[in-house]
C-alpha cells in the first residue's frame, strides 16, 4: 500500500470510532457515571500519546525550542478557537447530560458544535500522517490511543446531542463526516509536510499535541470528573499507563 494511501487510511480506522462512540452514545443510554469513566480512560490515554509519542519524538527531531514554540502555538490556537465556539453554544459539546443547548434555545449551536467536533479531531488525524514521514510504519500506539480516546467523545457528545434534541441525521451525519475528515487530515500530514526539515516537522507535531493537551483539559476532563467523582485520577492513570505500555511493548 502507499504510504500517502496508508496514511489516509488510519486516520480513516482512528477517527471511525467517533462514529462507533456516538452509534452507542445515541442507541443506548449509558449511564452518566459510566461515560465520565470511560471519558477519564480516554484523557488518560490521550496524555500518554501527548507525553510519550508525540511531544517526546518532537524533541528528538528538533530539540527543546521547536517543541515549546510549537506547543504553545498548538494551545493558543485552540483555545482562541474554542472560546470563540463557545460563545456560539458549542462549550460543553462532549457533554452526556443535558448542558448542550438545543438549536431553539441558542440558534446556530448545532452548526458551532459541528465545526467543534473538527476542531477536536483534526489535530490527532495530522499527527498520524505526519508519523509516517520518516519512512517507517505508522506509530500504532498514536493510532490506538485516537481511537481509544474518540470512543467516550463521541458516546458522550452523541449523548448530549440526544438529550438537546438534534435529530439522527443530524448525529451521524457529522460524526460520519468528522471520521471522513479525519482521514483527509492524516492525508493531508503525509502530503503537505513531505521534505519539511526536522525543525518544521518537530513544530507541527509540537503543535498538534499542544492542541491535544489543551482539548483533554478543556473538554475532557469535566466530563470526566462531572460523575466519576472520586474514581476519576485512578481511571485516568489506568488509561495512562495502557498507552504507556503499549508504547514500551
Amino acid at each position: 500500500m502507499p504510504q500517502w494511501l496508508e496514511a489516509g487510511f488510519w486516520g480513516l480506522l482512528a477517527g471511525s470510532a467517533l462514529l462507533i462512540g456516538a452509534t452507542v452514545g445515541f442507541f443506548v443510554r449509558v449511564p452518566r457515571r459510566a461515560t465520565a469513566s470511560v471519558m477519564a480512560f480516554g484523557a488518560g490515554v490521550l496524555l500518554s500519546a501527548v507525553s510519550f509519542e508525540l511531544i517526546d519524538e518532537a524533541h528528538d527531531q528538533g530539540g527543546l525550542l521547536p517543541v515549546a514554540i510549537g506547543a504553545a502555538a498548538g494551545a493558543l490556537a485552540y483555545t482562541g478557537a474554542n472560546v470563540l465556539l463557545a460563545r456560539h453554544g458549542a462549550r460543553h459539546r462532549k457533554r452526556s447530560g443535558d448542558e448542550q443547548p438545543s438549536e431553539r434555545e441558542q440558534p446556530g449551536s448545532g452548526s458551532a458544535i459541528a465545526v467543534g467536533a473538527l476542531l477536536d479531531g483534526v489535530p490527532e488525524s495530522v499527527v498520524i500522517g505526519a508519523g509516517l514521514l520518516a519512512g517507517g510504519p505508522v506509530s500504532l500506539v498514536t493510532v490506538i490511543a485516537v481511537f481509544l480516546s474518540n470512543v467516550p467523545e463521541g458516546l458522550s457528545s452523541a449523548a448530549g446531542m440526544r438529550q438537546a434534541g438534534r435529530t439522527r441525521r443530524y448525529v451521524f451525519g457529522l460524526w460520519t463526516a468528522i471520521a471522513l475528515i479525519s482521514g483527509a487530515a492524516a492525508l493531508a500530514g503525509y502530503t503537505l509536510l513531505g521534505g519539511a526539515p526536522p525543525e518544521v516537522l518537530a513544530t507541527i507535531t509540537a503543535l498538534a499535541a499542544g492542541a491535544i493537551l489543551a482539548m483533554i483539559t478543556d473538554t475532557m476532563v469535566p466530563e470526566a470528573f462531572a460523575d466519576a467523582h472520586l474514581l476519576v485520577g485512578l481511571i485516568t492513570v489506568l488509561g495512562f499507563l495502557v498507552a504507556f505500555a503499549l508504547s514500551h511493548a
